[in-house]
């Protein structure tokens, strides 16, 4: 029951009515028995600010933030833990007193995520299409695990190559027209291809990335970071093909976990978490 004692949590994004984080909290928040509330909260990049403000009037504890925000939110905090600030996005913030700390707990999602499923990205050749934050977290959780190369695909290569300076860290980055012959050239040798855009995502579930996937390697990991759909047709295509196949629950799961803790200081019942996503999936 919601009174004036319940703290709040949401998340902040738009559009956001594919989101499962919602059920994926709620779910872990009434196993651990707190009296927290979480609900979705549709936000527009034009309204940011008032949003932000909002929040933090309102006394919410925290929130997490999805596309299009994770990268514009990081100029109105107050600080970013280590990861966020590397990055240059954040998608879960968690407010002490008025003070709001951005953190990226997607990195540790993703890495999770590769790790449950048996991949080491050790110096594997990976492949990265899009440059959005959570490209960029893709990208960090990549040069944090020291993989050999990154190369990534986008539509316009001018328009992110901050992208090369931001984790000059890592001197193996390089960014291509994913339609480009020298595109191509760097998908015959990946190991791990990733989309990490919006493409192919509830609604507008019939697009995806315009890239060839038969050019990859036979064994070759492809990993959508999209959950909404389960299977998008980037991944329908890759598995037609025979390639091995990896969504975005496992990464939303983790990063989730990561963000209740950071909430609430609590613990929480993973399998709770899980199965829920897994049950509001198959509906």
């Amino acid at each position: 029951m919601i009174n004036v004692s319940t703290k709040n949590l949401g998340i902040i994004g738009y559009p956001i009515g594919h989101t499962l984080s919602p059920t994926m909290q709620m779910a872990a928040i009434k196993a651990a028995n707190l009296d927290y509330s979480y609900i979705a909260i549709p936000v527009q990049k034009g309204r940011l600010i008032m949003a932000v403000d909002g929040l933090r009037s309102l006394d919410f504890r925290g929130w997490n933030v999805t596309i299009p925000l994770k990268s514009s939110i990081t100029q109105l905090l107050d600080s970013l833990n280590a990861d966020a600030k590397i990055i240059g996005a954040v998608n879960t913030v968690v407010n002490d007193g008025g003070r709001l700390t951005g953190y990226n707990t997607d990195v540790n999602g993703f890495l999770a995520a590769l790790n449950e499923f048996g991949f080491m990205p050790e110096e594997c050749n990976a492949t990265v299409l899009g440059a959005g934050g959570a490209a960029r977290a893709v990208i960090w959780g990549l040069c944090k695990r020291k993989a050999a190369h990154i190369a990534v695909g986008v539509r316009n290569p001018e328009k992110y190559k901050d992208i090369i300076e931001d984790f000059k860290v890592f001197d193996a980055i390089d960014i291509y027209h994913w339609e480009s012959d020298e595109f191509k050239e760097q998908l015959q040798q990946t190991d791990l291809l990733i989309n990490t855009t919006p493409l192919g995502m509830t609604p507008n579930v019939d697009e995806m990335p315009p890239v060839d996937i038969s050019l990859v390697p036979e064994g070759a990991l492809i990993y959508d970071v999209i959950y909404s759909p389960a299977k998008t047709k980037f991944l329908q295509k890759a598995e037609e093909l025979g390639y091995p196949t990896l969504n975005g629950m496992t990464m939303l799961l983790y990063q989730g976990v990561e963000a209740f803790r950071l909430f609430t200081g609590v613990e929480p019942d993973e399998q709770v978490m899980l199965n829920a996503l897994k049950e509001a999936l198959q509906d």
